[in-house]
Formats: structure tokens, sequence, C-alpha cells
């Protein structure tokens, strides 16, 4: 991709825009299908890539000016609105970068590298968005020459076990790609192109097998990254031409929720492909193309949650125009494989090139645009997804740590998301947690340690991990989760033990105590019981309704097996294993021994009639306690 040297317009055109009611969080359904003009940034933004505790991180770049390295947050408001978000500053990434590899790793880090503009072209860094710190990522001297490698706007992809395969435009071996691996933090080769010594201008879309299919730059000819072999193979021969004669570019793909990945091109052709789920080829066959004669000479797609795909045109490129300004945009239709013009995008110009713009799937299932303005817009398609694509929630249990454990189906979405090229990446296929609460608030947990980065994982059960913002407000709140825009039917999550009181053992008049760790987002009481009986605070009982019981001062009758507690919250209870306290009823002064002391001691507690004495817990001191403790005594314990 080329930068253009046309300037661009931040003139806000007014147009119709159609009056609608806007979704409710985690629903696709509205009266009518429409743009939305979002909150400003401080600066303009390009791309953009959707951080796993549902903010949104936003690179600020503009197409006049020097290549930056700022990055902005945007953060919903308290109803889930990114419309009406906040933009907050983070931290410069150490160089420069325009047109560069991007992905969200499984640990919730980002991986950025490369440019095709600015200092980064041969560098790699990592940001940490629980620090705000950018920390550079080094490549060993024997992989990588500075200087006379470089990433340039090469492609990347994030493989099944969370590395990062890149295709650098200059690459140290011709044809040979990169893997990065973030938990080892390590370099190395990856398996050599079945043809050609780069992918300079193409795009890459990852197939439900995992596999990585590409067409080869400027042809007709096709391949596949099998990550199982770490080995490329040889695919089908497109139909159709989708790489313009002249700058030699395409657009974006997308998988397709029937299965089939879906090519847009520059010179108006599309394409689609149907694996054959092996490393054998698939087929191709030619696509509609693009209505009023337009192309997509690197411009960006996206798959919405009703099945349909979001485009961005532009007329074909020329030999004087490599990127043709005045952008159309179109919702391709799988089902009628067919285009549909819809309104241009509010809050900002059309008078630009395709190439400037970048797209993000949003959880809430819109799609937001950004074209290089400070302003972005947001797409609020009409209709929801099948409720076969849906995410399901199996289960939600609580780690020790005080994180949680979520387990289902189909959390990683049914595509990628949004989709540019070789120039910028903006996967999103991997689990947002939202909790809405009774009022209607929003909040988002942060994900990691997801079990999967594939696409249409199926009846497959998948698991993330993810930890509720320490701001939460106690009260009651149902789950869902997201995948590239599709999400979850709302759950309201019981509380789960993570960790049942354990045995305790104490002396005659001492202290025990039993405690129980339990997870719940909502709200949640407790309540201990011996069998079947409530506790109250009376007597020796004490935090029958918290978290930990105590016992003081033990007595005979409170030796048993049968502590348990009763977890309860909005959503449902559970109820913790029983623990047993065994006393030694002899060891009257609680030092690990039975000797004449603890016989003395009784006997001043029992003629004082103090409680201590009470051995038999009736609540009375007897001669019978008497009798009691001196049996004990003689039994040793």
């Amino acid at each position: 991709m080329k930068r253009s040297a046309r300037p661009v317009s931040l003139r806000a055109l007014s147009g119709s825009v159609f009056a609608a009611a806007i979704a409710l969080a985690g629903s696709q359904a509205a009266f009518a299908q429409h743009w939305d003009r979002g909150n400003a940034a401080p600066d303009s933004i390009n791309l953009m890539l959707m951080l796993s505790d549902g903010t949104v991180m936003a690179a600020a770049n503009d197409e006049a000016g020097p290549v930056q390295n700022g990055w902005y947050r945007l953060t919903p408001d308290s109803l889930g609105s990114y419309i009406n978000g906040t933009w907050t500053a983070l931290a410069p990434m150490l160089d420069t970068r325009l047109h560069f590899q991007a992905q969200v790793l499984r640990d919730g880090r980002v991986f950025v590298s490369g440019g095709e503009f600015g200092t980064g072209g041969s560098k790699a860094e990592i940001y940490d968005p629980t620090t705000n710190v950018w920390t550079a990522v080094p490549i060993p001297a024997s992989l990588w020459t500075p200087g006379v490698n470089s990433f340039s706007d090469c492609n990347s992809a994030l493989l099944p076990d969370g590395s990062v395969l890149l295709m650098p435009v200059s690459p140290h071996l011709p044809g040979v790609p990169l893997r990065y691996d973030p938990a080892t933090n390590t370099w190395s080769n990856a398996g050599q192109l079945f043809r050609g010594t780069s992918q300079i201008g193409a795009t890459w879309v990852k197939l439900p097998d995992n596999s990585i299919l590409t067409i080869d730059p400027a042809s007709t000819l096709s391949e596949r990254y099998i990550p199982s072999t770490n080995s490329w193979v040889n695919d089908s021969v497109v139909p159709v031409s989708l790489y313009d004669a002249f700058g030699h570019n395409i657009g974006g793909s997308v998988l397709l929720p029937n299965g089939k990945a879906f090519f847009l091109g520059a010179t108006g052709h599309t394409a689609l492909y149907t694996p054959s789920g092996t490393t054998a080829p698939g087929v191709w066959v030619a696509g509609p193309d693009i209505p009023d004669g337009l192309g997509t000479p690197d411009a960006p797609c996206a798959m919405m949650a009703n099945g349909k795909v979001l485009v961005v045109a532009s007329a074909t490129p020329t030999a004087s125009d490599h990127f043709p300004a005045r952008v159309s945009y179109y919702e391709y239709d799988s089902i009628t494989n067919s285009f549909a013009g819809i309104p241009n995008a509010s809050g900002g110009s059309t008078n630009i090139p395709s190439n400037i713009a970048a797209m993000l799937a949003l959880p809430d299932g819109s799609i937001i645009l950004s074209r290089m303005f400070p302003n972005a817009s947001v797409w609020i398609p009409l209709g929801g997804p099948s409720p076969s694509w849906k995410p399901t929630i199996s289960g939600v249990t609580q780690n020790l740590d005080g994180t949680y454990h979520l387990t289902g189906t189909k959390l990683n979405g049914m595509s990628e998301g949004a989709s540019y090229g070789d120039d910028m990446q903006m996967s999103s296929n991997y689990p947002i947690v939202r909790l809405t609460g009774s009022t209607g608030n929003v909040y988002y947990a942060r994900t990691f340690n997801w079990s999967s980065t594939g696409v249409q994982t199926g009846s497959q059960v998948v698991s993330t991990e993810f930890s509720v913002p320490p701001t939460l407000p106690a009260g009651n709140y149902t789950l869902t989760v997201s995948a590239s825009g599709i999400n979850s039917d709302p759950l309201c999550v019981a509380p789960s033990i993570s960790q049942n009181p354990a045995p305790r053992s104490a002396c005659l008049g001492g202290t025990a105590s039993f405690s129980v760790a339990a997870g719940g987002i909502s709200a949640q009481t407790y309540q201990w019981r011996r069998g079947t009986v409530n506790l109250s605070n009376t007597g020796e009982f004490s935090g029958v309704t918290t978290a930990s019981l105590t016992i003081s001062p033990a007595s005979a009758a409170d030796i048993g097996s049968d502590y348990n507690c009763v977890i309860t919250n909005a959503c449902g209870s559970v109820t913790s294993a029983g623990a047993s306290l065994t006393i030694c009823l002899a060891d009257f002064d609680c030092d690990g021994f039975v000797t004449g002391d603890d016989f003395d001691a009784y006997v001043a507690a029992f003629e004082l009639g103090t409680l201590a004495a009470d051995f038999d817990g009736d609540g009375f001191v007897t001669g019978d306690d008497f009798d009691g403790y001196v049996a004990a005594f003689e039994a040793g314990c």
C-alpha cells in the first residue's frame, strides 16, 4: 500500500440520518439500520483493536501529517455505549508506525511490528494494558538484520498455540516467515511459502481448521499455511483476478457463517472459497462483482452479527491513481450472494480513498469505522445472528486467586471480525465478558488465557479466564459473552465453591474456625449449618452469616463432621462440603498435652461455675460435667 498524496477534507458532510431505536446491549434487533456518530477522539485515528477488557485501542495517525506513535483508548459509557464513550490517551509506542501488524495476544497483551511508514519497519514491541507499558521485542541476529530485513506492511496471524505468524516484506530468508512465541518471548523461522518470496499486498483469512488461506501476490494462485505441520500447501486457482494491475492491491477477506471464505478485489471482482477441511485443495468460484463498477484497493470489510459483510469501496485503480477518492458503502449477503448499497457514513467526508479506512467489530454487534478523522462512525445493522452462531456458556467458577474460569462453546465467534489485509489486522475472535446490573449499568471483565484462537469451533468446549473490575459495585448481574460481535444469551451466574471448609481440631473451651471461599459475581449471602440445621449467633457460635464460622468456647457437644455453609445469590445457591470438628476433651489448658495441670484448671473453672466448665454443652455446669471431664481425663483425650 502507498500513502495517498491527496489532501483529505476533514469537513463533515451533512446527510440524511435514519431515526431508529438503538438495540440494547446484547440484542442485535433494531427498527432500522443506520450510522451513528461517536464522540471525537483527541486526534485522528486509524487502526483499532478490541482489548480483552471491552475497551477499544486506536492508533493515532492521519493521512497528511507525520507518522505517529500515539494510542487512545475508547471506554464505553455506563450503559455500554461506544457511541457515547470516553477517549483517553495511552502510552505511546517506542516507534512510529503507519500500516503495521497488530495482534491481541491470548493473555490480553498487544503485539505490534513493522510499519510501511515510520521508524518501526524492522522492529516489534508489546503493550501491556494492565500497566500501560510498551516493551521492545528484539529479534535474534541469526534470524534478522535490521535495516536490511523489514516487516513493513506485511501480514500476521495468531496461531492455535498463541504464537504470531508474520511474513515480512523483506525477510531474512526469501519466502520464510517468522514466528513469535509470546509465552517464551522467542523468535523462530516458520515453514517456507509454497511459492514466492513474500506475501506483499495479500490478505489472509483464518479457516475453521485453523489453516491460513491466501491468494498469492498479484496472481490467481492460492496456498494455505497448516499450523500443525508448520508448512504451506498449494491450493486451487482463483477463477477471477482480484489484484489490480497497477498497485497490485486487494481488499479484505472474511470467513462467512456458511464456512466459505469471501475475498474482495481491487478489480471489483470477488471470489468465494469452500474449504476441503483437510490439506487437500478447496474450491474457488467467482462471487458477484461489486456494484457500480467499484473495487476495494486496500479497503476494510467486517463480518456483522447478522451474517452480512460491511464493505467500503471506491473506484478501481488506474495507472495514475492507485487509490481513487470517494467511497461508497455496501452490505454483502451470502444467502442471496448479492450486494446492497447503504447510506454513506456520518461524521466525515466521503471524498477519501478506501485505504485510509479501518473497521472493528464491537461486542454490542455494531461496527466502528475510522477514516483518519478524530470522529469515528458506528454502523448499527438490522437483524441478529442465527441462534446456532451464538456463544453458549456451560459454567462459571471462581479460581483461588479470585479470578473466574468460564467454559462454553463458540467463544471465538464465526469469523475473525473485521479485515483489511496486509496493512492492518484487527481480529476480534476471542471472548469478551460483559456484566449487566439490575439497573442497566454495564461493566466489562478482562479476559485472558483463552484456550482457543480459532473460528467456528462448533461443539468444541473452550474456555477463558476473566477478572471483574475491582470497582464493580455490589449487586446482581447477568453475564454475556461476545465474540466478534455475536453475543450469548445472558446468564445469571449462581455462586460456586472455590475452597471448601477444612477439618478443624480444638481443645475443650478453646476456639475453632471454619472458612469457605465462594465465587459469585452477584452479591451473595452465607448461612452456616450443622447438617441441615441453620446455626445462629448465640452461645459459642459467631459469624454464622459470613464466610467464616467461629466456635468458642468449644465443648463436647460441638464435636461432629457436618459443618457446612450455604452460599446464595439472586441466581441460585450452592452448599459446601461438610467439615469435621474434633476436640481433645482432656486438654483443658490447650497446651497440646494432658497433664495434672489440665485437671487442676478444670476443677478451678468448675468451682467458679464458668461456661468453660460446661463439658456437655447443655448450658449448665453440673456434676454431670465434672463426671464427663474426669472420664475424658482418665481416657487421655
